[in-house]
């Protein structure tokens, strides 16, 4: 299969595009979070226009843009390695982001022209892709953050003091749980507050029976499993570091 994934793609409904989709945008994700030290490294300045292609099977690739022309794919943006050294990483990563999402569509809509897609196909696929959250989104954390943190029995919760304008670093604080007759309020209401909540991982959404931690740098939320974050190991971290700020730190060093 050749880097785009487009060549041995047979797909003929609008579920099966959004499947590819949804495939694409997880191995993009990976390499613009998870894998952020790896992708940072690949994007030599040096090296000839690079681009980042997302592959059905969840996983990512850096490499030259394809010979043939046409292409069998829409290309991703060429060059996004020539700006890595040019700008704030962060402000890299999201720029790289903008131009992910845009190709994601530009490859699901080609696929929906490709097989005939009608317009009630082409709008059952839109509003599948809609309902996720952007790479853009999950890169920047732009949608609204939790105030607490929960685990997945509801029976400790984790509290960030003041940002960092107040104190130079956030200790995190266990907090012991409420009255039993508060409780039952006490989840409608976080439940609410957070339901809006992307993983900076892996993109999905808050769910209140699972472990969240916030990375004290960026401010972006993980699920513990997505960063290898336990509760108990939680309890001991009194600075926690996501992998994108833990490799910037190794990269300014």
């Amino acid at each position: 299969m050749d880097a785009g994934g487009g060549g041995a793609y047979s797909s003929r409904t609008a579920e099966e595009v959004f499947r590819d989709f949804r495939g694409r945008r997880a191995g993009m994700i990976k390499a613009l979070t998870t894998d952020v030290e790896k992708f940072y490294q690949q994007c030599d300045p040096e090296k000839e226009n690079l681009c980042l292609y997302g592959l059905p099977n969840e996983t990512w690739e850096v490499t030259l843009p394809a010979e043939e022309v046409p292409p069998e794919l829409p290309e991703p943006a060429l060059g996004i390695n020539f700006a890595r050294d040019g700008m704030e990483e962060k402000d890299w990563l999201a720029l790289v982001a903008v131009h992910s999402d845009a190709w994601l569509l530009a490859v699901a809509f080609y696929f929906g022209a490709r097989f005939g897609f009608d317009k009630e196909s082409r709008r059952r696929l839109f509003n599948m892709i809609n309902n996720l959250p952007t790479i853009y989104e999950v890169v920047t954390g732009a949608p609204k953050k939790p105030s607490k943190e929960k685990t997945s029995n509801s029976s400790s919760k984790r509290k960030t003091s003041s940002r960092m304008g107040e104190s130079q670093t956030k200790v995190a604080k266990i907090l012991t749980p409420k009255e039993d007759e508060d409780s039952g309020a006490d989840e409608e209401e976080d439940e609410e507050e957070h339901e809006n909540t992307l993983c900076g991982a892996c993109g999905d959404n808050y769910a209140n029976d699972e472990f969240w931690i916030c990375c004290d740098v960026c401010e972006k939320w993980f699920h513990g499993k997505c960063v290898k974050i336990t509760p108990a190991r939680a309890e001991h971290i009194k600075q926690y570091k996501c992998p994108s700020c833990s490799a910037n730190k190794r990269a300014r060093a």
